[in-house]
């Protein structure tokens, strides 16, 4: 599998490519990875150092890729954070070339726009790019369960609101969602859950929450979602396995009292996902 990703990069610490990249080649993904970004570290540090990458510049990275002949053996364009107007439109041509070239491809956007606590931290014509442009072109999304609301107009709280807000999603063009941070009103105590829907159904998995928060551990997990569902084809199996990698991936961040994620001392649990996670049908 070849998977071209358009994220950003960070020399310190995992967020974008640099957090979802490893993994992916861990499961044997050959992953060509583009940045968007070239800084010192993530943002939420509050400064950091390094370039933007102009639109016009991964454009040609990415026209210096499809003058390679290598677009007909891309099977999946992975999107996540997107900075502004111009690199939306650049991702945009990009899935059309790709898919041109090879029309089994598909396109996996994470429509990074916020979370439940910070609120949406993007610039305001994000959400409408994304609503309006770049999730009709998706096969695949993976938006938080806030994300997913802002997508939608809507407020998903319990299963069925937030299934009905799935529906919505799938409704603008992408067939699978993986909504992830799901918190429903009514979950056991301490516990978070990701939701999965395609055409075959709909799946959650539970898992402990755990008190940390782990910046890129969302990169981390739309690629593997990715990966395994492009390899296997069942929504239930990619969510088992995906939330299985993540949950102890963030668990050994944890217990190593640092705050960026352990990515490379959690290697073998990307590769050998332990399997301590059912998704249980939920339609």
């Amino acid at each position: 599998m070849k998977i071209l990703s358009i994220q950003s990069a960070v020399a310190y610490g995992h967020v974008g490519n640099s957090a979802a990249v490893f993994p992916l080649q861990r499961i044997g993904v050959e992953v060509l990875p583009v940045y968007t970004v070239n800084f010192s570290n993530h943002t939420g540090y509050g400064s950091w150092r390094g370039p933007l990458i102009s639109p016009d510049d991964v454009r040609e990275v990415i026209t210096g890729i499809e003058e390679r002949g290598v677009f007909p053996q891309i099977d999946v364009v992975l999107s996540g954070y997107q900075g502004g107007a111009g690199i939306g439109d650049v991702i945009i041509d990009a899935v059309q070339r790709v898919k041109a070239a090879n029309p089994s491809a598909i396109y996996s956007c994470d429509p990074v726009m916020g979370n439940a606590k910070s609120g949406c931290f993007v610039a305001p014509e994000i959400p409408v790019l994304l609503r309006e442009r770049v999730v009709p072109v998706a096969d695949i999304i993976t938006p938080n369960q806030f994300e997913l609301g802002f997508l939608t107009e809507t407020e998903p709280g319990d299963l069925d609101s937030t299934l009905a807000s799935v529906d919505l999603a799938r409704a603008m063009g992408p067939s699978t969602v993986l909504v992830t941070s799901v918190e429903r009103p009514d979950r056991e105590p301490d516990t978070v859950e990701m939701l999965a829907v395609d055409s075959a159904g709909a799946w959650i998995v539970q898992t402990p929450q755990l008190p940390i928060k782990a910046n890129g551990s969302g990169d981390v997990t739309a690629g593997l979602f990715t990966a395994h569902y492009r390899a296997t084809g069942s929504a239930s199996v990619a969510l088992e396995r995906t939330a299985s990698s993540i949950f102890d991936l963030i668990d050994a961040t944890l217990a190593s009292g640092e705050r960026e994620l352990r990515l490379v001392e959690s290697q073998e649990f990307y590769a050998h996902p332990r399997m301590q996670f059912t998704a249980r049908r939920v339609r």
